[in-house]
């Protein structure tokens, strides 16, 4: 932290996120100081879920629209765990909320993985990951999503080694779903 200081941070716009500029001094390994500005996004930590059945060996994910990933021109409609802003609430709790939320699912057995920044050069969210169980005696729900928070969601529910296979044929490139679709595998000793 010595080699690196804030001098200001400006917002440049806030709606549903905060776009602030920062002015860094940053002293470089070779002792040469640098003044940067950069652009840095921030629209709050957040949790996400991936809901497993050991029995079955199936993930149950959710398909919704992601508008960054169609401006960069891939499909819009990306396959990801449940996820969500924190908004107040314990990364725990949200975690269990987003899934009853998005799946209808209450996840049993859930236990945190690790925090990650998924993009830590130009966004400030943390990530919490889980993992949580589900099977048909933890559906409570319809599922779905928030309609009031515009979202549309589908439920998709495939084997675990299906899955799998979409991250290496490119069909599934979410990080924090990747990532927790390779901790499964991990642990199960695949």
């Amino acid at each position: 932290m010595d080699r690196i200081k804030i001098k200001s941070v400006t917002t440049l716009a806030e709606h549903w996120g905060a776009l602030r500029q920062a002015d860094v001094e940053y002293r470089a390994a070779d002792g040469s100081l640098h003044h940067l500005k950069r652009e840095i996004y921030d629209r709050g930590n957040a949790a996400a879920i991936a809901l497993f059945d050991p029995a079955r060996q199936t993930v149950l994910l959710v398909r919704q629209a992601r508008f960054p990933a169609l401006l960069n021109g891939d499909p819009a409609f990306m396959l990801e765990v449940c996820a969500g802003m924190l908004d107040g609430d314990d990364p725990f709790t949200c975690a269990h909320k987003e899934a009853l939320e998005e799946t209808g699912h209450a996840p049993r057995n859930v236990r945190k993985i690790c925090n990650i920044y998924p993009s830590p050069g130009a966004v400030q969210e943390k990530v919490a990951l889980f993992v949580g169980e589900y099977d048909a005696q933890t559906r409570q729900a319809q599922g779905g999503g928030l309609a009031h928070e515009g979202e549309d969601i589908e439920l998709v529910e495939l084997p675990l080694d299906e899955a799998l296979g979409m991250i290496e044929s490119g069909e599934l490139t979410d990080a924090k779903t990747i990532i927790l679709l390779q901790h499964l595998a991990l642990e199960r000793g695949a």
